[in-house]
């Protein structure tokens, strides 16, 4: 992909994040079809198609436009279907005396300037043990599809209708065992505390984390997908929305002492580089926002990545998903190490240190055959 390309899809990813104007004319002949492709990769369609609408020193062809509009009308509809889904799947659990948290998805959506043009994906629904056994009783007689139940992370994905919901007891990432201690106490603040906000959803009042947990639980997911080989734009952008959202309002102190609890101080600072330089995240609403040429090095090696491997590792050869199996795990673990070794250029100490854990659930994940 040529670097002009690149460079004018990240004004695009900017101006639509943000709402402000996007200058184009410094770059020379775009490749708007290049372009596409990217946001389709990345899962950011709906943010680039924003940002069209803020060029403002060139006019873009209608042939060139017309793709985007297509695309976020379809946004659009796909989003206001997935709310009216929501909205009744909240309800029926209700009544059956089933209470959950809607997580990622919809609930960050609201976060954006356009809450119909963010990509839609699954509806995750994040419930306490006694709820998530009462929710797998209640939904598994609806679903035309059941997958595996990931026994450790207690999650089990349905099919039901033409939606994908998938049931989390837990948001533990698998990455260490520090990690998921935390994780599982951040979680408790919510079930035991009352750490939640709302989002109105029509009629239907749809609970969410509290925003000072919720900031961590979206970064240690994509941490997971960007060491377990499928970080895309969408969810990076995911948590600057969050971030700029309620910069007004979050613990910086709380939020610091978990971060430190986790072991992820550098993998923040470089993210949080990564999104200011990358996304045009304003710096002062970034948590800990260094520009130290340090975390500026390794946000453009997360670039790099990330641009690879697409949103769920869009872009990474499939050809073994047609195998059986024991060859697609296998694969699988190979493809991991490597990327470990690739991270450790830019996080040295926590590739190895959580390396050890993905390699011991994906061993017990193929022998339970998740």
């Amino acid at each position: 992909m040529k670097t002009e390309n690149i460079n004018a899809f990240f004004a695009l990813i900017r101006a639509g994040l943000w709402e402000k104007e996007a200058r184009l004319s410094q770059y020379e002949k775009i490749d708007f079809a290049a372009i596409t492709r990217l946001a389709e990769e990345q899962s950011v369609v709906g943010l680039v198609a924003a940002g069209m609408e803020h060029v403002a020193d060139t006019k873009v062809s209608k042939q060139d436009v017309m793709p985007f509009v297509s695309n976020a009308i379809q946004l659009e509809q796909r989003n206001l279907a997935m709310n009216g889904y929501i909205g009744r799947l909240i309800e029926k659990m209700r009544k059956a005396d089933i209470f959950a948290l809607l997580v990622k998805g919809q609930g960050i959506a609201q976060c954006y300037e356009r809450p119909l043009w963010r990509a839609s994906g699954d509806v995750d629904l994040l419930l306490s043990d006694s709820n998530y056994e009462r929710a797998k009783e209640f939904l598994i007689p609806l679903a035309t599809s059941v997958e595996t139940e990931g026994e450790y992370k207690k999650h089990l994905g349905l099919t039901i209708g033409s939606w994908a919901v998938e049931l989390h007891g837990s948001l533990r990432c698998g990455l260490s065992a520090k990690m998921d201690k935390s994780i599982d106490e951040i979680q408790k603040t919510a079930f035991c505390e009352g750490d939640v906000r709302s989002w109105m959803n029509g009629k239907t009042e749809v609970f969410l984390p509290g925003a000072d947990s919720d900031v961590l639980f979206i970064f240690t997911h994509f941490l997971k997908h960007f060491y377990t080989g499928g970080l895309g734009l969408r969810q990076i952008c995911d948590w600057t929305r969050l971030l700029w959202t309620y910069k007004d309002s979050l613990n910086h102190g709380l939020l610091n002492s978990r971060i430190r609890n986790m072991g992820l101080i550098s993998e923040w600072a470089a993210f949080g580089a990564f999104a200011v330089d990358f996304l045009g995240m304003p710096p002062e609403a970034m948590p800990f926002y260094s520009p130290s040429r340090k975390w500026k090095r390794k946000a453009k090696r997360i670039c790099s990545f990330v641009m690879e491997v697409g949103n769920m590792g869009h872009n990474r050869d499939s050809r073994h998903l047609d195998k059986p199996y024991l060859v697609r795990k296998i694969y699988s673990f190979g493809r991991r190490c490597g990327d470990s070794m690739r991270h450790a250029r830019i996080f040295p100490m926590d590739s190895l240190r959580f390396l050890p854990s993905i390699v011991k659930h994906g061993v017990k994940g193929v022998v339970k055959g998740e």
